[in-house]
């Protein structure tokens, strides 16, 4: 999935930039503006936006001598390209979910790189940090296991590759309180889906 322009992305055409530019905002916007803003040119914008007012998702208002438009959220295909536009979020919540129900939930999952930094295109991977729980080995059968059916689902649920650094509580703690790029790029910009926060697990005791 392209998050950093998920509209576009499923509807590549100068109509999903137009899309894109309404679904951004709930001011009402002329007609010159929103084809600044999409990159479109106003001859464009112009074929386009009656056509998108005729189907009900776009409204209308003349205050002349020029017309305003808005996204009309309440319409069907709105909210689907709202929701669209949240797809970032969406994904963090199921992750989240995915990993509440391991048969051993982590005890904390963070993503980072550009998927936490809202960078994320179709050729990004999600980076996540799964800290292993205490009672289960690195080698253990079933935790491996289940780290590919979790792996495997967020692939299937984004399109993106999923990279997983597997660590335990002890590393993390220790891995967090040091000075490598990778780590310090976690306690930076990491986000939580799932578990112990970051200053949590930097806190964890160590031995």
């Amino acid at each position: 999935m392209d998050f950093v322009r998920p509209i576009e992305a499923i509807v590549p055409s100068a109509q999903g930039r137009v899309l894109a530019v309404l679904v951004e905002t709930t001011a009402e916007l002329n007609l010159r503006t929103i084809a600044q803003l999409s990159g479109v040119s106003q001859a464009q914008t112009s074929r386009l936006l009656p056509e998108l007012v005729d189907l009900g998702v776009v409204e209308r208002r003349e205050v002349p001598p020029s017309s305003l438009f808005r996204l009309v959220p309440e319409h069907i295909a709105s909210r689907a390209l709202l929701a669209l536009a949240r797809s970032d979020e969406a994904v963090v919540d199921e992750m989240g979910r995915l990993a509440r129900d391991l048969p051993h939930p982590p005890v904390s999952v963070i993503a980072f790189g550009s998927f936490a930094r809202r960078e994320a295109d179709a050729d990004s991977d999600i980076d996540v940090v799964i800290v292993r729980p205490v009672e289960i080995d690195e080698d253990d059968d079933a935790w491996i296991t289940s780290l590919d059916s979790w792996r495997s689902a967020v692939r299937q649920l984004s399109g993106n590759p999923v990279e997983i650094l597997e660590v335990s509580a002890a590393d993390a703690a220790t891995k967090l309180r040091g000075r490598s790029p990778v780590w310090t790029d976690i306690r930076r910009d990491g986000q939580v889906v799932h578990g112990l926060d970051i200053d949590a697990l930097r806190g964890t005791r160590v031995g």
